[in-house]
């Protein structure tokens, strides 16, 4: 490994000299590199999924590891809106001048080296290699073991397109060692990497950030609510609740808990839940909305046999990040009230309101403390691309350097350059 590091930093040296058109020449061979490679990393994804479905990965994780045309053009369409996007490196942040002449100048420069540790999404493949060319960087890359044959398929491709655009292939490698002692190796690797971004389910996650020297941004896991106040408009509140649930369940921003101002609860509890248990979501309700859900659902949905769908809530349940069709649920008398749970079992990713009332979701907005809160839209908009980011490499939770949509700003750090004529410092 120590190798391979030296060579990324190398390659850092050349990278943080490029200027815009030989960063955009770069990320458009990689895309036609992904496209010519399409039918190879499809045959490599499906041996991957096929080892991952042997030995019994639970379904969340065998959707994030599936490759399929459509996800492979949107790593293309990816790297095409990295391209269109500024480049931020040599950015002016701010500049002043000193009543002794000398000028201050703040601007925008490369971390270095970046490495990424994340599991079954090989989409970060690509996305990161994107992100980190656009901001002059090298990333190392350590893939998990699950999609081992994709992410070498992709990063074959992601070199080969850097190679055609003459610029050296070591902006991004692919660590082969997927033991836990790569990652161990690659955390504590201060003299040669500058930043390490950890992607993936909370144990990873908790181990880098219990054991790392080299600095880091830890990108949480989204256990995240959406919930539903009095003054709701309630058929807006169904279509977004669906989607944040439903749209895909495996993903960091969908949500996890419902939570029903008791003022709507009647209303509103027994239309989501035949809704949602028709997409096959379990529902996992407190006392006061199993009552409501009892009492309210149609004959025809227990005639269906979904009754099994709707059970108890446990504490256990409410900190919990499904990544799957389950859905915790619980009526709250007010807005104090959802705003506390959020604050116990929120985990900083995205929460969201639905309501008409400005002054509920003014303080929704300003008093949860999560990295992105959302007024009447699902929180499945969480993300880069939807952001209008291109990509992203993960969504940090915590609070200092970057929060949120990670993109290519908070892919940089920052240098002052100081011009004087002479001065000296009595």
């Amino acid at each position: 490994m120590q190798h391979q590091l030296v060579r990324a930093r190398a390659a850092a040296r050349i990278a943080s000299r490029l200027q815009r058109a030989d960063k955009d020449r770069a990320l458009q061979a990689m895309g036609e590199h992904i496209q010519l490679a399409a039918d190879a990393i499809l045959t490599a994804n499906a041996h991957d999924l096929e080892r991952a479905h042997t030995s019994g990965e639970p379904a969340h994780r065998l959707d994030r590891l599936r490759l399929d045309d459509s996800r492979i053009h949107a790593m293309v369409e990816g790297l095409h809106q990295v391209m269109a996007l500024a480049d931020p490196v040599g950015e002016l942040i701010a500049a002043w001048n000193q009543p002794n002449g000398l000028r201050m100048e703040q601007i925008r420069v490369p971390f270095g080296v970046i490495g990424v540790i994340y599991e079954a999404r090989p989409n970060v493949t690509v996305d990161t290699a994107g992100l980190t060319v656009k901001t002059g960087n090298a990333v190392v890359l350590r893939g998990g073991k699950e999609a081992f044959e994709t992410n070498q398929a992709l990063t074959a491709a992601l070199r080969r397109g850097l190679e055609q655009a003459d610029l050296p292939p070591d902006l991004v490698i692919m660590l082969t060692d997927t033991d836990r002692r790569s990652v161990d190796a690659l955390i504590r690797a201060r003299t040669f990497v500058d930043l390490v971004i950890p992607r993936g389910g909370a144990s990873l996650i908790q181990h880098v950030v219990e054991h790392a020297t080299v600095p880091i941004i830890e990108t949480g896991i989204g256990n995240c609510h959406v919930y539903v106040d009095a003054q709701a408009k309630l058929e807006m509140a169904l279509e977004i609740l669906i989607n944040s649930k439903t749209q895909r369940p495996s993903v960091c921003n969908a949500a996890e808990t419902l939570l029903v101002h008791t003022a709507v609860a009647d209303a509103f509890l027994p239309h989501a839940a035949q809704r949602l248990a028709a997409h096959g979501v379990e529902l996992r309700l407190d006392e006061r909305s199993l009552s409501i859900v009892q009492r309210n659902m149609p004959d025809t949905v227990w005639a269906n046999g979904l009754f099994p769908l709707f059970t108890s809530v446990t504490a256990e349940d409410y900190a919990t990040e499904f990544l799957a069709p389950i859905l915790a649920v619980k009526v709250v008398a007010s807005r104090d009230e959802a705003i506390e749970h959020i604050g116990r079992y929120g985990t900083g990713h995205s929460e969201a309101i639905v309501t008409e009332d400005g002054q509920a979701a003014h303080d929704f907005l300003t008093q949860v403390d999560a990295a992105v809160v959302y007024h009447n839209a699902a929180t499945r908009f969480t993300d880069g691309f939807e952001f209008g980011f291109g990509a992203e490499i993960g969504i940090s939770t915590q609070k200092l350097h970057a929060r949120g949509p990670m993109g290519l700003r908070e892919l940089t750090s920052y240098k002052y350059i100081v011009r004087g004529t002479g001065q000296i410092r009595s």
